[in-house]
């Protein structure tokens, strides 16, 4: 029997059916509302809405929980690597030993760019930022490869879906070394693909770069750690995007854009400003005094979260990864030592535990970053990286909704009525 939920108001009397997943709330189905109501809902960053079925990645916020495809996070971070973690977020189910060595394979085979391409970073200056370039020449890749941007076709879906995973990371590196004046490096197919982009990042053509294990594999931690987080704001954009008919490559260049934000993909290089803010342990009191005064503005980046009512489950995960890469590379830093004992506060302090505001994966994420030798304005580029193949698994499975129609949001108008136009001669 198919529940319903009662919509009352005067004398409209309406039942609409809910709807239930395999796990979390049920959903109630809106789509005829208007119709029958001719009334819209109002929820303003569509906290309450869902706007799709997805059966790639699930989070309760209230218990702490991120599963991709009914696996928990912190058992695909430890035990898993990026590339069988996107193999199982594009095809659903974990790959088999043969299966993750061709679909390796594959991706190594594309990460080379067209020649053509790196003119466009020549075209930048070289102060702008990362993510700029990241936009522009993400989005330019629908000039060079025009055998996949056929959306209807699912093997061009699925060969875009390869070269964006496979070719990300020669772009963020290149836009990387154009920012410092170095030359570009090609990528070498023996490496894996973290390895590949360590070395494209920070090799020179001068020497031998050696791939650091205990680096590789925190990067590797960390592109798991953001491929996929639900329908979020970047995510969210590349569907809407996806809807109108757009081709992929479009589609991620828009999701870079909205990802580009502080709110979003930019929190972990905010926490990491905020630590150099502090700059000293001594002064951490004064900052921890600020966070709990409701009546000034400042806020600890990187602590709590919009989603997670619980601690963040890859914060654990990255945590760890940030002690071994700590100890490995054996760096004395002022920041590093404010963000620890902030993350001793916070996590004993009463105030932060009450409220929940634990350390969050950006609040490690960036010290890990910074560590490593990435400047702050990295950070978001490599979100943009590890996330990509969430974006894709997205909007692959968009594509192939029957349900999927274009976003078309409606609004609450609050403007002005019809009124007759005045010329100007009478104003």
């Amino acid at each position: 029997m198919t529940e319903t939920a009662t919509f009352k108001t005067g004398s409209l009397d309406k039942s609409f059916p809910t709807l239930s997943g395999t796990v979390g709330p049920e959903v109630v189905d809106i789509r005829k509302f208007y119709a029958e109501t001719n009334m819209f809902t109002y929820d303003p960053g569509y906290t309450s809405t869902a706007s799709c079925q997805s059966a790639i990645t699930y989070i309760d916020g209230d218990q702490g929980i991120l599963l991709h495809r009914g696996y928990p996070i912190d058992q695909l971070a430890e035990q898993s690597s990026f590339m069988e973690v996107s193999y199982l977020l594009l095809h659903g189910e974990l790959p088999s030993a043969e299966q993750l060595k061709e679909f390796s394979w594959t991706i190594s085979r594309h990460t080379m760019v067209h020649e053509q391409l790196s003119t466009f970073y020549r075209a930048f200056r070289r102060d702008a930022h990362p993510m700029a370039i990241m936009c522009g020449v993400v989005g330019a890749l629908s000039a060079f490869y025009h055998d996949s941007t056929d959306i209807t076709d699912p093997i061009q879906r699925l060969i875009a879906s390869h070269r964006l995973i496979a070719k990300m990371p020669t772009l963020a590196a290149m836009a990387f070394k154009y920012s410092i004046g170095q030359p570009f490096l090609y990528p070498q197919n023996e490496l894996s693909y973290t390895g590949n982009f360590l070395r494209m990042t920070f090799g020179v053509p001068a020497e031998p770069y050696e791939v650091n294990p205990i680096i590789e594999q925190a990067m590797d931690k960390i592109f798991i750690l953001h491929a996929d987080h639900e329908q979020n704001a970047s995510t969210s954009t590349v569907r809407l995007a996806g809807s109108s008919g757009a081709n992929p490559f479009a589609c991620m260049a828009a999701g870079i854009a909205c990802l580009w934000g502080p709110a979003h993909g930019g929190a972990n290089e905010a926490a990491l400003n905020m630590l150099r803010e502090i700059g000293d342990v001594k002064r951490i009191p004064e900052y921890i005094a600020r966070a709990k005064d409701k009546n000034d503005p400042f806020r600890l980046m990187g602590f709590g979260h919009r989603v997670y009512k619980n601690f963040d489950p890859r914060a654990k995960v990255m945590k760890a990864t940030a002690d071994k890469v700590l100890k490995e590379l054996g760096k004395s830093d002022p920041v590093l030592d404010v963000a620890k004992e902030l993350e001793h506060i916070a996590l004993n302090d009463p105030y932060f535990i009450d409220k929940k505001l634990y350390p969050n994966v950006d609040f490690y994420s960036g010290v890990i970053l910074n560590a490593i030798g990435f400047p702050t304005e990295m950070f978001t580029v490599l979100f943009a990286l590890a996330r990509t193949v969430g974006w894709v698994a997205q909007w692959n499975e968009m594509i192939s909704d029957p349900e999927q129609k274009i976003g078309r949001p409606r609004q609450l108008y609050v403007g002005e009525t019809q009124r007759d136009y005045v010329p100007v001669d009478r104003r």
